[in-house]
């Protein structure tokens, strides 16, 4: 999957935004880079750090101040519009290990680009922006070495505490608190006033690229419900201990590994996604049977009661499979989120502009959780996606077409010049 090779159709010619862009994004897909063409640069290791200093001095050499809060969130404002509220727009740029080049980072770079576009057309015109601009990297959005997901934009918006966040550990026993200042980027700014929000990324999935459609405007997003879940057993000999004596936590496991993918597999008319997406086992010796075993549970769909009904069946397995394995068995929900919309307005701003460009759209749900889904319930904000090619995230073979990501950019720029102009504000 990794040795994909690609090329974009020779009719996409990049006039000179675009080839910026381009050489801007071929920089910052070299921190971190993996052989198979990928990005390892998870949440404040030295990679991420990289790509930060990198991305601070993109954005104050064309006149933009940087600024860190207190969980790490990058922040690069551009004031036109002195005391007044910020249209903010950005993703993240950490990854998943042996992640994609273009998840996350695409939507940060694409938003430098769009705001400078932005502020240099209002310079250049007799306009006089309502609002302010401001571009976001935010911290933690993948929660791979420290988990929740989504973190820096949680804290952001009040749905998690920041100390608690700072105190989050990784497997090797470091503190968000300590990472962060290792990379050097943690402050005490408290983050802008933000009148809108906007964010652009890949799809993850196969849809715009299966109907031939340029961008999706996202207006929904699935619900997910994510859990620790935590099978005990005994340690014992993986020779000598005679079957009927063994308490195998990995048994368990494998058992409740087999039950959630099978929760999938029932659900024909309904989608529903499910996976055990991080498995860690102790002691893992070669002659030792586990005596635990920790996961971690993802269940999403677009239908609510569904998902609900998902939960309530693999609780239901619990008690036989630790009858089975003679294990004990605890489960805890982590965090999750519900179907919500985006504001209707939002997406027909978006689609406006979409038509003026004269780009091909359709109206989407998000299946992937994104730092939008934490903003959307602060601020009027929009969601955008560009193709993915065959689907393909999360992994070395990721890929977007050059003439999908710089159309994708052409048309932030246009939101972000429609959302400082006020155009989301409320009539009343």
């Amino acid at each position: 999957m990794n040795n994909r090779t690609h090329s974009d159709s020779p009719a996409f010619t990049p006039n000179e935004h675009d080839t910026a862009f381009l050489n801007d994004f071929a920089t910052l897909s070299a921190f971190g880079a993996t052989p198979g063409g990928g990005v390892d640069r998870q949440a404040a290791t030295t990679a991420d750090g990289e790509q930060r200093a990198w991305l601070h001095e993109w954005l104050t050499s064309r006149g933009f101040e940087v600024r860190y809060d207190n969980i790490g969130n990058q922040f690069g404002l551009f004031t036109v519009a002195p005391g007044a509220p910020y249209v903010l727009s950005g993703s993240h740029l950490d990854s998943q290990p042996l992640g994609g080049r273009y998840d996350g980072a695409y939507g940060v770079l694409a938003s430098a680009h769009a705001a400078h576009r932005a502020v240099r057309h209002a310079e250049n015109s007799e306009s006089s922006p309502r609002y302010n601009v401001a571009v976001v990297n935010w911290f933690n959005e993948e929660g791979s070495r420290f988990k929740p997901s989504m973190m820096g934009s949680a804290v952001f918006t009040g749905k998690l505490p920041a100390d608690v966040a700072l105190a989050t550990t990784d497997p090797a026993g470091t503190t968000v608190r300590s990472a962060l200042q290792e990379i050097g980027t943690i402050g005490d700014y408290e983050g802008p006033s933000v009148a809108s929000y906007a964010e652009i990324h890949i799809e993850q999935g196969r849809g715009l690229e299966n109907e031939g459609t340029s961008i999706g405007l996202v207006d929904s997003t699935w619900a997910a419900r994510k859990y620790q879940i935590v099978v005990r057993g005994e340690q014992s000999h993986t020779g000598s201990t005679i079957m009927a004596d063994r308490r195998d936590a990995l048994v368990g496991a494998s058992l409740l590994v087999v039950a959630a993918r099978e929760l999938a597999e029932q659900s024909t008319d309904i989608p529903l996604h499910t996976s055990v997406s991080e498995m860690t086992i102790l002691p893992n010796s070669p002659v030792v049977v586990a005596r635990e075993v920790r996961l971690h549970v993802d269940l999403r769909s677009p239908d609510e009661a569904l998902l609900d009904e998902a939960a309530k069946k693999l609780a239901e397995s619990i008690p036989e499979i630790e009858a089975r394995a003679s294990v004990s068995i605890e489960q805890v929900q982590t965090h999750g989120w519900g179907v919500a919309p985006f504001p209707a307005a939002g997406v027909e701003l978006a689609a406006r502009v979409a038509d003026e460009l004269g780009l091909s759209h359709e109206n989407v749900m998000t299946v992937a959780g994104h730092d939008s889904v934490n903003m959307k319930d602060v601020a009027p904000s929009i969601m955008l996606f560009v193709p993915s090619v065959e689907g393909i995230s999360h992994n070395e073979g990721e890929y977007t077409h050059d003439r999908d990501v710089c159309a994708g950019t052409d048309l932030l720029t246009g939101v972000l010049e429609q959302l400082m102009s006020g155009a989301l504000d409320d009539p009343r």
